[in-house]
């Protein structure tokens, strides 16, 4: 059986945490076991993105964050954290974002495709047409990438709401760009659709606070919290298929 190795992680599987010292585990191993994953992920530095880079970072299980950015951020103070810099709107993009899955399989260890890319705030000013480009296009390249380089499974940030029959614009391609990514086949796809964003630059102080009481899926969640669901649908690998809806409730 290949196996594969692991980071110090903890575990669950008593009733308080304990550390699991470094050794050699099988690639599937017992259920609760946090594996040694990797992610490449688009948005990294949006408001959400950089929270989801930075919470990737604190997870000891995280052996490599892969991120992509249209320009150059300039180096890395992190030694997992390597930055990318991929033309988004060039028709080999996802022939690039192939290759570099590939590399990342290469160490045996899972990868993970995670999408973070949202206009938010800044979204009413820009056409309906550029809305579809970068959401639609430049994301949809992305995952076709990921999946022709051999990722199962993939994690995509949309919003609440969202149906193409809707009469607000940027919910309308929210649901396009559900549509674009779940046509790419990956195995296990995971759906974020957040309300509210507490704690993000882009959600005025009094919004947050006035969303805390509307309850359910169109009420606040933290931008940590659901930071923290991504990595935890990062690390989970319990070998269920399809595609799983996660709204405010299920994030926190």
């Amino acid at each position: 059986m290949r196996t594969c190795r692991h980071r110090p992680v903890r575990s669950s599987r008593d009733a308080g945490w304990r550390t699991v010292a470094w050794r050699e585990y099988p690639q599937h191993d017992r259920k609760g076991w946090a594996m040694a994953f990797r992610v490449l992920i688009i948005g990294g530095t949006g408001q959400v993105g950089a929270a989801v880079v930075r919470s990737l970072l604190a997870e000891p299980a995280c052996a490599e964050v892969v991120q992509i950015n249209r320009r150059d951020v300039g180096p890395s103070t992190d030694d997992r954290l390597r930055h990318v810099t991929l033309d988004t709107s060039s028709v080999s993009f996802a022939d690039a974002v192939a290759r570099l899955a590939r590399d990342m399989q290469a160490s045996g260890e899972p990868v993970v495709g995670v999408s973070c890319v949202g206009v938010g705030a800044g979204s009413l000013k820009w056409s309906e047409d550029a809305l579809i480009a970068l959401e639609v296009g430049v994301v949809g390249a992305f995952a076709r990438g990921c999946r022709a380089g051999g990722v199962d499974r993939f994690a995509l940030l949309s919003a609440v709401g969202s149906t193409s029959t809707s009469r607000f614009r940027y919910v309308r391609v929210m649901a396009l760009k559900e549509e674009a990514v779940t046509a790419v086949g990956f195995p296990r796809l995971a759906i974020f659709r957040p309300g509210i964003i507490a704690g993000n630059a882009h959600t005025p102080g009094y919004v947050a606070w006035l969303g805390r009481l509307v309850p359910g899926k169109f009420g606040v969640v933290d931008q940590d919290d659901i930071a923290r669901a991504f990595v935890a649908v990062s690390r989970q690998d319990d070998g269920e298929r399809g595609v799983v809806v996660l709204e405010n409730g299920r994030m926190k």
